[in-house]
């Protein structure tokens, strides 16, 4: 299925990058008119998805013929690639011959999204198989992981790893993602917030107000936020327990939850309900999700109220909600996994410890302190803007292109 996108023009991006953007306009002039294809799992949920929306009418305003179409596939079908999510990022846990059938099934059934494309772009687990379906040598193929792929669970690592062999480029958001022996095809550069979407753009004061209101959200008292999926290794439980170690400090102290229920992930419904439970009957925590209709502007006005952002993931592909809090100005307090460490500079911008305790200890020395917290937010969207937005994103793809196509 192609999804239909909105228009983009990189002259938007002057107001950001200035003159920057004359430069990726004359590294795009070589590519003009030549056919990608991106190929993901899901239209929506998720930060692949958000890229994606972004990323590919970026690219068409360059001169690219760019499309995005996603994977048909039963709900079951999600289930497994969920388990190759976790087990390539070092699950323990056993993937069935039914379920690697399925798998190949599904992604043989695909095959039919690819057509006349010169350079075809795979996103993640889910629809890595489709390259095997798909004969001839006049297509360049890339697979963009955007899990950790460090240490791999070894006995799923070295069976999936033959859908991998007919790319050109594996790209990863860090070098130390790479797998051992594939580091000749494979290249890094991290992903992207697009400064200008609904998400991160500038909002109207009032937007802002009625969106806590509708939260229940008190704009005079200090809030932490938590954007994540409901996932296991989000570690959301740990997040409660940072904020209450901070509430029995500072007790007007306030937790949003921010979350969209992805498509592409059924076992997050089951993590919803474990961390309901295990929030219990506290007014101050405040689940915001597109369940209760956020959206992205939402999710936007919620981070941009935030005091401090935190972030208690145990393992990180990347980590953009970091990347939007501090574009937002708000310090981040996170543990220093994946790409989580290239984005907040201890001391700078943000804290990163691995304890409950240390994390409560950082959150409430900026509660208190606002100086510091203006301090380290100004260094926070300087960091954001110098590496992690689209532009950046787009230029590193379209050096990659030219590369592969010569």
């Amino acid at each position: 299925m192609e999804v239909n996108l909105g228009i983009k023009n990189i002259e938007d991006y002057r107001k950001v990058i200035g003159e920057k953007v004359d430069e990726i306009k004359e590294l795009a002039k070589p590519l003009k008119g030549v056919k990608i294809l991106h190929v993901n799992a899901t239209a929506y949920g998720g930060g692949v998805a958000e890229i994606l929306h972004n990323l590919v009418p970026l690219m068409r305003s360059v001169g690219l013929d760019a499309k995005w179409r996603v994977l048909e596939a039963p709900d079951g079908f999600f289930n497994v690639t969920k388990k190759f999510h976790n087990t390539l990022q070092g699950a323990d846990v056993e993937i069935s011959e039914e379920e690697w059938d399925l798998y190949d099934r599904v992604c043989k059934a695909n095959s039919k999204l690819i057509k006349d494309e010169e350079i075809v772009v795979i996103h993640d687990p889910q629809p890595a198989a489709v390259r095997n379906y798909v004969g001839g040598v006049d297509k360049k193929w890339v697979w963009r992981c955007h899990i950790d792929l460090s240490t791999p669970n070894l006995e799923v690592w070295k069976r999936f790893s033959r859908y991998l062999t007919g790319y050109d480029r594996l790209v990863f958001h860090l070098k130390e993602y790479f797998p051992k022996g594939w580091e000749e095809k494979s290249t890094a550069f991290p992903p992207s917030i697009d400064p200008l979407s609904e998400k991160n753009c500038e909002l109207d004061e009032q937007f802002i107000k009625k969106t806590l209101e509708r939260f229940e959200i008190d704009p005079n008292k200090p809030l932490i936020t938590v954007v994540a999926r409901f996932d296991p290794w989000k570690d959301l439980f740990s997040a409660i327990d940072v904020y209450r170690l901070v509430k029995k400090d500072i007790p007007e102290v306030q937790l949003a939850i921010v979350s969209a229920m992805a498509t592409d992930d059924p076992e997050g419904w089951i993590f919803f309900e474990k961390v309901l439970r295990y929030t219990g009957m506290d007014d101050d925590v405040k689940f915001c999700t597109n369940l209760k209709g956020v959206g992205n502007k939402e999710v936007n006005a919620i981070q941009r109220s935030a005091t401090v952002a935190l972030h208690t993931a145990t393992r990180e592909g990347f980590g953009l909600v970091i990347s939007e809090a501090l574009y937002k100005k708000v310090p981040v307090v996170a543990r220093p996994v994946g790409g989580v460490k290239i984005q907040v500079k201890h001391g700078e911008n943000g804290y990163l410890a691995w304890t409950k305790e240390e994390l409560a200890d950082y959150v409430k020395k900026l509660l208190k302190d606002e100086r510091l917290r203006k301090e380290l937010g100004e260094n926070g969207k300087k960091t954001v803007v110098d590496n992690f937005i689209i532009t950046v994103h787009l230029e590193n793809y379209l050096r990659m292109f030219l590369e592969i196509m010569r």
